[in-house]
């Protein structure tokens, strides 16, 4: 378990910096542009670093058991888990989408970029878009993971509680 410990922990710091980065980032983009409809996906995809959060209060729970849980964490870990669960399936399977169509995507990006000039397009080729494929990819399996070995984790932290409370103490005397 403490393999898993130390994965998730890594899983979850890498995530919660990246997305918490990316989600700061958004946001001052959609300030500065005046788009508040951009704050919609934004507070779906904050999330991440929300179920990152939640994670950590775990980790350290389960690393010093005189720590409590809050009541709220297990219940954030699963239900922010699942909707970050859903944008890492969502990512895995859009990375693996532009992978396997480079080229159209590639083709129907110039075609909507009317207005830029070729030169400034140089860059958008099939093998730029196959590599971004990839990296979509292995950010969705980075928070695909992290989540499931988050929920391990919380299942383990409930059965290990449980079987704390179900063991007589020694010191009583009995």
């Amino acid at each position: 378990m403490k393999t898993i410990l130390r994965l998730a922990t890594i899983l979850t710091w890498f995530n919660l910096l990246l997305w918490g980065f990316l989600i700061v980032l958004l946001a001052l983009a959609a300030l500065a542009v005046h788009a508040i409809p951009l704050f919609i996906p934004l507070v779906l995809f904050s999330s991440i670093p929300l179920n990152c959060y939640a994670a950590l209060q775990l980790h350290k729970s389960i690393r010093q058991p005189v720590i409590r849980l809050s009541s709220q964490t297990p219940t954030g870990i699963r239900f922010v888990g699942f909707v970050a669960l859903f944008f890492a399936i969502s990512f895995v399977v859009n990375g693996f989408t532009l992978l396997s169509n480079a080229q159209t995507f590639v083709k129907l990006f110039k075609e909507q970029m009317t207005q830029v000039k070729e030169a400034d397009l140089v860059f958008i080729t099939a093998a730029n878009a196959q590599r971004l494929g990839v990296i979509i990819i292995f950010l969705g399996l980075c928070i695909g993971a992290n989540v499931i070995l988050n929920f391990r984790l919380l299942r383990w932290y409930y059965l290990v509680k449980q079987s704390d409370a179900d063991t007589p103490s020694s010191g009583d005397g009995r």
